[in-house]
């Protein structure tokens, strides 16, 4: 059972060596890697033309500067980059930012859990980020969820759910991961394993205080709830930047409800999501109250939605590619 990988990368000289020495020392190689150069001025392109010379299982696809930049970029990338799997036998894609790095046998042991069980959609690790960031203990995503940065799929799923569908406010990987889950596939992130996030999350061309205000603008757009945010919030003014960062995470859930922001999610993905964040904090209070502590990756524990037997119909077929 082989897999692939796909990479968008615009800019990313400063890291993308990272991810390139990481991938081809793999214990396990992909049978094709296609990075697409979306748009670059920097030597993204020279960095990568570098290590496809040596390894022909990497392909360089290169597309032009585009004026319209939008986060709906990353979606048409990664839709080039498959475009360019004719003739490869695979199983599973996985998505692959230009800013990650892990050990050698990262992609293997990513692999053996997909392989190991066919109701398993999506697969991945916690990650860590500059200043001791490990999203076991600073997210509250839980082991539910699977970071946009680096995620594996089983292509029957991906197929599913539509593979990352354009939004040019963004979120398109975490709308892949929540339709997964909505349509009963299992998504588990492995606490085992870790991979690391040599940028901030959302930091590309921006400062932190903006990020977190996009952020919250992204919270409202993919249909979070307002009593979630609220805590949210709260809970981000303990971090750095301490308060100037909570209130930017507010400001822009705030902004973004003050104009209506189109959502990005449909009715049923944003029920679905609210349902999840109100019974995450349900079972944070319970522990407050209790006063034990809140084990942010464990938040996700109790089932939720319908799973899909191992023995599912889909389940078969995506051991079929």
């Amino acid at each position: 059972m082989n897999y692939v990988l796909v990479t968008a990368a615009r800019n990313e000289s400063a890291f993308i060596e990272e991810t390139l020495r990481s991938v081809t020392a793999q214990s396990l190689l992909p049978v094709r890697w296609v990075i697409v150069d979306d748009g670059s001025t920097d030597d993204t392109a020279a960095i990568v033309e570098q290590y496809s010379a040596k390894h022909p299982w990497i392909v360089l696809v290169k597309r032009p500067a585009r004026q319209d930049r939008s986060f709906a970029g990353k979606a048409h990338a990664v839709n080039a980059a498959l475009d360019r799997m004719d003739g490869v036998s695979f199983d599973f894609v996985g998505n692959l930012d230009a800013d990650v790095s892990f050990e050698p046998d990262y992609l293997e042991f990513v692999v053996d859990k997909l392989r190991g069980d066919g109701a398993l959609g999506i697969a991945g690790t916690p990650f860590t980020q500059a200043g001791g960031y490990d999203s076991t203990r600073d997210s509250f995503e839980g082991s539910e969820y699977v970071a946009g940065p680096c995620q594996i799929f089983r292509y029957a799923c991906w197929k599913d759910v539509g593979g990352y569908v354009p939004n040019k406010a963004g979120g398109v990987d975490w709308i892949a991961v929540m339709t997964a889950r909505m349509k009963g596939w299992k998504v588990r992130s492995y606490p085992e394993k870790r991979f690391h996030h040599h940028r901030s999350m959302g930091t590309a061309e921006r400062s932190e205080v903006s990020s977190l205000f996009s952020y919250g603008e992204k919270d409202y757009y993919l249909g979070g709830s307002p009593l979630w945010q609220a805590f949210r919030c709260c809970y981000r003014m303990a971090k750095r930047p301490y308060l100037i960062g909570g209130l930017a995470l507010f400001a822009g859930y705030v902004s973004a409800a003050a104009r209506r922001m189109p959502r990005a999610v449909s009715a049923e993905l944003m029920a679905f999501h609210q349902a999840e964040q109100m019974r995450k904090l349900r079972v944070i209070l319970r522990s407050v109250l209790r006063m034990n502590k809140v084990d942010a990756f464990a938040l996700d524990a109790e089932p939720s939605g319908n799973q899909r037997g191992e023995s599912s119909s889909k389940d078969g077929a995506a051991d079929k590619l």
